[in-house]
């Protein structure tokens, strides 16, 4: 889009407030709040923000202004607010890109894939939980009807009736936005739901599910709950995933480069999209940082007397780096030719580190004409033993937010996708994430250990 033609959009669509929003290195959504009528003062740079006051942004009290550059091509009308739009933003630092952005991250590591020849399409599946917070601040699942109690509500039409009207609010913004949503389900867990849309560029669908974040959020406190995306806010329910759908197309959005009928392992993946694969394989240990980057992501991951002890049966997350056939105990699954899931991913994920930490595993693939081995075809990789793991020469996820920063630390192409400033931050920023956890001493620690010596 040109300047003219926003000008028109807001115009059109009755536009008075604009949001100049984009993300810190947690994928947090911030926003400025400017009046239309500034539109050209915003478009010439008038949208400064401290950087010191927002997480992992690479800036002390005394830096110059960050500054939020709109990509007019995200223009997006706010469904739930009227007269209200979003732009999503890069930073600029004295009128140069600023590496700790990590939209500025991901655009620069599209580019990269372009000069390859190649596109990133990703689709997301977005898991969250609605909750209420109760007075002294523990919280419930949310439900209104007192009926979503099943061991295994997964597609419960009861369970679902309750919050029909949510996920009907939700459908009804996406349509309206043309991001043609599809389907909508109640997830594994009491009151864990999943709304699905079409897959895009990389960048476009990390914006929107930026967006579609902040809109869970309002739409939730409209029936009285709050949103969460939080990896694992239940000890006995399955947690959130965010799974990434991946494929490369060529250049003109008209070929999926990973599709290939003839594919002689029967899953009908090309030779590239093997090579991809084999990449994200090769630095899963380290893309695990990225793509689930918080504490509580390794309470979804564990294996061992845990890995089925969700409340129906399974936790629905990998155990092993393995791929396979539309098999969901795998870490990476192909659920139809020219694809694959990576099942990883956390609902606590940057979207868009997580994309570019991919780019790079999967580019380092095709490079070196890396090759994922034979599928893991039908086999529930839930029961596999460590011993059998072993014997296998597979390898584990890592089981604690430091594990996976150590294999983050070590490997030099998911560090280089993030760049090196923003590579070493986030390592700071998550490394003091997990001495303010251990530093906490937390309920089932009074309950085992004060009148146990």
């Amino acid at each position: 889009m040109t300047i003219d033609n926003i000008r028109s959009r807001l115009k059109e669509d009755k536009i008075d407030y604009i949001l100049a929003q984009y993300v810190d290195i947690h994928g947090t959504p911030r926003c400025k709040g400017i009046p239309a009528s500034a539109f050209d003062l915003f478009v010439a740079g008038s949208a400064g923000f401290a950087g010191a006051a927002v997480w992992g942004m690479g800036q002390g009290p005394q830096d110059h202004d960050m500054i939020a550059v709109p990509d007019l091509e995200s223009y997006t009308p706010v469904p739930w607010e009227e007269g209200v739009a979003r732009f999503a933003c890069d930073i600029s630092v004295d009128g140069k890109p600023w590496p700790y952005c990590p939209r500025t991250v991901l655009r620069v590591a599209s580019e990269r894939l372009r000069r390859e020849g190649y596109v990133m399409m990703v689709g997301v599946e977005a898991e969250h939980f609605l909750v209420q917070r109760r007075p002294d601040g523990s919280i419930v699942t949310f439900d209104p009807d007192g009926v979503d109690t099943m061991d295994k509500p997964c597609y419960d039409f009861k369970s679902l009736s309750g919050s029909m009207g949510y996920l009907r609010t939700l459908i009804g913004y996406l349509e309206r936005l043309g991001w043609e949503p599809y389907a909508s389900d109640h997830e594994d867990a009491n009151s864990q739901f999943e709304l699905n849309w079409k897959y895009s560029d990389a960048l476009t669908t990390a914006d929107r599910l930026t967006f579609y974040k902040m809109m869970t959020s309002q739409v939730a406190k409209r029936f009285g709950a709050i949103a969460t995306h939080m990896p694992k806010p239940f000890a006995r329910l399955t947690g959130s995933g965010c799974h990434f759908h991946i494929s490369l197309w060529d250049l003109e959005r008209r070929k999926n480069l990973f599709l290939d009928p003839d594919d002689r392992r029967g899953l009908g993946v090309s030779a590239l999209g093997y090579q991809f694969l084999a990449g994200a394989m090769t630095h899963a240990r380290a893309l695990a940082a990225v793509v689930a980057p918080t504490v509580n992501d390794y309470k979804r991951l564990s294996v061992g007397e845990f890995l089925t002890g969700a409340t129906s049966g399974f936790t629905w997350t990998p155990a092993f780096i393995s791929y396979g056939d539309n098999n969901r105990t795998q870490m990476f699954r192909v659920p139809e030719p020219g694809r694959f899931e990576c099942r990883l991913v956390s609902g606590s994920v940057n979207a868009y580190l997580g994309m570019a930490a991919f780019i790079a595993a999967g580019l380092d693939g095709i490079h070196r004409k890396l090759d994922p081995g034979e599928p893991n075809a039908g086999r529930n990789m839930y029961t596999v033993t460590l011993d059998e793991v072993k014997r296998n020469g597979l390898d584990l996820i890592p089981q604690s937010l430091p594990e996976a920063l150590d294999a983050f630390e070590a490997d030099a192409v998911i560090q280089a996708a993030l760049g090196p400033a923003l590579a070493a931050e986030f390592v700071k920023v998550k490394r003091q994430e997990w001495v303010k956890y251990h530093n906490t001493i937390s309920q089932w620690e009074i309950d085992r250990y004060l009148t146990l010596f």
